[in-house]
C-alpha cells in the first residue's frame, strides 16, 4: 500500500501572529515547502532544476483550517495523490500536531507547465512516464 510524503516542522516565532498562533498564510507557504520538498526528494525533481524550463505552479487549493497552532510545536505534514492526470496532479495534505489532531487540511491542483524562452508563454506538458511512475508511488485513494 502508498504512503503518504510525509515532513516535520517545528512553529517558529516566524509562523505566528499576536495571538501566538500560526498565521494562516504562514500555513499555505509551509504547505508549499512541502511540495517542494516532495519533488526534490521522493520524485528526484527539485525546483531549481524544474524552473530552469519548466514550473509547477498551484491552479486550485482548497483548505480547512481546523486547530490552531502554536510557537513550539511540532507538526507533521502528510501529502499524497489523490488524482494524477496527464499534466496535473491533485494532492491531498494534513497537518497534524503532535497529539494526531488536524490542524490544515485539503486539496491542491498542480500543473505541469513548459515555459518559453521569451516567459511569456507557458503551456501544459505532460509528465513523462518515468515522473508518473514515481508521482504514482504517492496515490491514496482514501487517506
Amino acid at each position: 500500500m502508498n504512503q503518504p510524503f510525509t515532513k516535520q516542522e517545528k512553529i517558529r516565532f516566524k509562523h505566528i501572529d499576536y495571538a501566538g498562533i500560526v498565521f494562516y498564510p504562514r500555513f499555505l507557504e509551509m504547505l508549499n515547502d512541502l511540495v517542494e520538498d516532495w519533488f526534490e526528494e521522493a520524485l528526484d525533481r527539485p525546483f531549481s532544476k524544474i524552473h530552469e524550463t519548466n514550473g509547477i505552479p498551484t491552479v486550485d487549493l482548497k483548505v480547512q483550517f481546523k486547530k490552531a497552532a502554536r510557537l513550539g510545536e511540532v507538526l507533521t505534514k502528510k501529502l499524497w495523490v489523490i488524482t494524477l492526470g496527464g499534466a496535473s496532479v491533485t494532492c491531498g495534505f494534513r497537518f497534524e500536531d503532535e497529539q494526531g489532531k488536524t490542524c490544515l487540511e485539503g486539496e491542491v491542483t498542480l500543473v505541469n507547465v513548459a515555459i518559453a524562452e521569451d516567459r511569456n508563454t507557458i503551456k501544459s506538458q505532460a509528465f513523462n512516464e518515468d515522473m508518473k511512475e514515481k508521482i504514482a508511488k504517492f496515490v491514496i485513494h482514501n487517506s
